[in-house]
């Protein structure tokens, strides 16, 4: 996996401090760490599926926020988004207030120890979270196991987990969620070829949790 893509954790809140410092200059949003695509994607599922436009949604790692807005200009009512970078929850502030959007939800929280009051969502939604913890080299496994078990208590008995990652493959990430999540479905993201050989650079699962 690109470390242009994630960061080292010690470096994510120097990067939205430049993005938040960026967008104050001249109102840039800074990176949209998977693409428009991967938003369109998650979007047309929660459409396709009619998941209720009042359900709880949960963005794991929200960074600068911009998921949660798209989903709010498609009626979504109902939207939480936590970071454990303050830089990256002030950036998502600023951007919401510009976008009007006052029914979304925003917090400092470290994922790997949330507060009791995260709790009862629908739905939520990893875009490149999961990966960032995978990448840590301080006990990455460990912290992969901290991630599912906060997920199972943080969503609702049968409610969805969307995840989107370029570090892992569908066959590993139904490993790493056997505990307590069942598949229902496989998204489609771009493929690419390589020699001779045709893959996927994005894996994108919805889960549900048992």
């Amino acid at each position: 996996i690109s470390s242009r893509l994630f960061p080292p954790n010690s470096s994510w809140d120097a990067a939205y401090e430049r993005e938040l410092q960026t967008f104050q200059d001249i109102g840039d949003t800074g990176e949209i760490w998977f693409g428009e695509e991967s938003m369109v994607r998650i979007i047309r599922w929660l459409e396709k599926h009619k998941v209720p436009l009042d359900s709880s949604v949960l963005d794991i790692g929200t960074g600068n926020g911009v998921l949660l807005v798209e989903l709010a200009k498609s009626g979504y009512m109902n939207l939480t988004g936590i970071d454990y970078s303050p830089s990256a929850i002030q950036l998502s502030e600023k951007i919401r207030e510009k976008e009007g959007m006052s029914n979304i939800k925003l917090k400092v929280e470290d994922f790997l120890a949330p507060s009791a009051e995260l709790s009862g969502f629908d739905i939520c939604i990893d875009k490149g979270t999961f990966d960032a913890i995978s990448l840590d080299p301080r006990d990455a496994a460990g912290k992969r196991k901290l991630y599912v078990g906060s997920l199972g208590r943080v969503l609702k008995p049968e409610g969805f987990f969307l995840i989107t990652s370029c570090n892992w493959t569908k066959e590993e990430l139904l490993n790493e969620f056997r505990e307590g999540f069942e598949i229902l479905e496989e998204l489609p993201t771009p493929k690419f070829c390589f020699g001779g050989r045709i893959g996927n650079s994005v894996t994108a699962l919805v889960f549900q949790r048992k």
